[in-house]
């Protein structure tokens, strides 16, 4: 299979439309957890919280997911040169960004749910990253191997470009349960709703997480830098 082409706008058009998807989607399920939130209290608390207090929750953690859409836009460009030379590179971000940001989500939902019940305290952070590393390992490596499997054998993909995706696949997902893991631990301690700062905070770093690492590895394989 040849995986070399030129870029064309539509191309990078196509690969925008995408990433503005995403984010779309990351903002909707954030104003969700804060909708929640909020309804969970009486009317009468809410109504007695300062306009401000609202405001100042709101706004920030907004401005994180406006941070992050900056920093993938600017990896994006970074590496435009090496999606001009393999535009099916691009192909495979989408689904590189949701796997690893639902393994995050999952493993932060987990950990908020322990805390919830008690059955996990802020102490426990170093068995908490050393059992997610451990799950994470497994879980990447058994996706990252149905992913290579799906691309090389039914879609008669290049190797290469399998490989690749396959060994991102797997880092990125290790990456995604260790922060999910321990950010919901590192709201408590910073007194925050782990259930507000763990999505946003979970999802900025496991995409520029897992951007980096897949075109630093394509860099490395392709030899295109």
């Amino acid at each position: 299979m040849r995986a070399e082409r030129t870029l064309t706008k539509d191309d990078m058009l196509i690969l925008e439309k995408m990433l503005l998807e995403k984010e779309r989607v990351k903002l909707s399920e954030f104003i969700h957890t804060i909708d929640n939130k909020e309804s969970s209290t009486e009317s009468g608390e809410y109504l007695n919280i300062p306009v401000y207090k609202l405001v100042k929750d709101r706004l920030f953690w907004l401005l994180i997911l406006m941070i992050s859409a900056t920093f993938t836009g600017i990896i994006i460009e970074k590496y435009e040169t090496i999606i001009e030379k393999m535009v099916v590179l691009a192909t495979a971000i989408p689904m590189l960004m949701d796997t690893g940001g639902n393994a995050g989500s999952q493993s932060s939902t987990l950990i908020i749910r322990g805390m919830a019940l008690g059955e996990i305290d802020t102490r426990d952070w170093l068995k908490v990253i050393w059992k997610e590393l451990r799950i994470s390992f497994l879980v990447g490596l058994g996706l990252g191997a149905a992913d290579f499997f799906r691309r090389y054998i039914l879609l008669k993909s290049d190797f290469k470009l399998s490989f690749l995706v396959a060994i991102t696949l797997c880092l990125t997902i290790v990456i995604a349960k260790v922060v999910g893991g321990i950010f919901p631990l590192l709201a408590k301690r910073m007194k925050i709703d782990p259930a507000v700062m763990a999505g946003p905070l979970v999802t900025t770093v496991v995409d520029v997480a897992a951007l980096i690492i897949y075109f630093y590895l394509a860099s490395l394989i392709y030899k295109l830098m």
